[in-house]
């Protein structure tokens, strides 16, 4: 924290909510799975849960909740009203077509598609995955015919619905915003927390489709100019992860939710959740050995 270039990375005002944001995660988080697991101790033992009430127990909506509303209002406004007091308003001077911000960044809430940028192309980070977050969220009412857990929190009761939201939630979505807030600076270059976003850094990065890594690299030659033959193996690979990983996986420890969602739920679940995985792993991929594209056919603008 007594970090000066720390500091002006989480006090900038464009990033204070961010940090709250992280703390108020946090917090839900541990307070949810408290929750959750006292709700899992009350039921092994054969009691009510925490959330339960008697159907003739009932609150008043006046005064009872309009009191509770009225209070949290006021409570609202004063920690507005102070938080805009205390905190700079971040305006900028009027747009210069001559001197573009850099890094240049969108909303926090769209920062998770912009660091996909990195790993994807545009038609993949920009339209192809929002497409499949909205409607798999949307399709999760249907998927999940689970109905334990339904008003209480628990976990015990909801470990694979739970943990797979997580995963795409807390451990996707909220880290990569956090990476596009707090990592990423000029020219969009990965900086440490502690380190001075210099706009003139050139990182000794370069980014080998896997083509190349096969054909140049691996076989020592020269890339085909055959674009199915020089993408072979890039079609090799995701084909095979689309293709044959989903029979592997129902064989094995997907099993019982092909038995309990049916086929048409399981196979929209499936494709989900490899689309889900696939994100990691190109981001793992491009961490590890620098990868820039499974399949690349610049020339129809193709790339994944």
């Amino acid at each position: 924290m007594t970090d000066h270039n720390f500091q002006l990375i989480i006090f900038k005002p464009d990033n204070v909510p961010i940090v709250g944001l992280i703390f108020g995660v946090t917090f839900f988080l541990w307070l949810g799975m408290k929750q959750a697991h006292e709700n899992d101790e009350r039921i092994a033992n054969n009691e009510p849960v925490a959330e339960y009430h008697d159907p003739e127990d009932k609150v008043l909506v006046w005064p009872d909740l309009i009191y509770i509303e009225f209070i949290a209002l006021i409570l609202c406004s004063v920690f507005l009203t102070v938080w805009g007091i205390v905190l700079k308003a971040p305006l900028e001077e009027p747009a210069n077509l001559a001197d573009s911000p850099n890094p240049s960044k969108a909303p926090w809430y769209f920062l998770g598609l912009q660091e996909m940028l990195v790993y994807y192309d545009p038609w993949l980070a920009g339209v192809v995955f929002p497409t499949l977050i909205i409607v798999g969220l949307m399709a999760i009412p249907y998927i999940d015919l689970n109905k334990k857990g339904s008003g209480y929190y628990s976990y015990a009761e909801r470990k694979a619905e739970i943990s797979i939201f997580m995963f795409g939630w807390l451990g996707m979505w909220v880290v990569m915003i956090i990476i596009g807030t707090f990592l990423r600076g000029p020219n969009w270059n990965f900086f440490g927390p502690f380190q001075y976003w210099d706009s003139h850094l050139l990182p000794a990065l370069t980014n080998v489709n896997l083509s190349e890594y096969v054909w140049v690299k691996f076989l020592g030659q020269g890339l085909p100019k055959n674009i199915l033959k020089r993408e072979f193996f890039g079609f090799l690979l995701v084909g095979g992860y689309f293709a044959l990983l989903p029979p592997i996986l129902t064989l094995t420890i997907l099993k019982k939710y092909l038995e309990k969602l049916g086929t048409a739920r399981y196979s929209v679940f499936l494709v989900l959740l490899l689309s889900l995985a696939a994100l990691p792993a190109k981001m793992y991929l491009r961490w590890l050995f620098n990868l820039k594209y499974l399949i690349a056919i610049p020339e129809y603008f193709f790339n994944i």
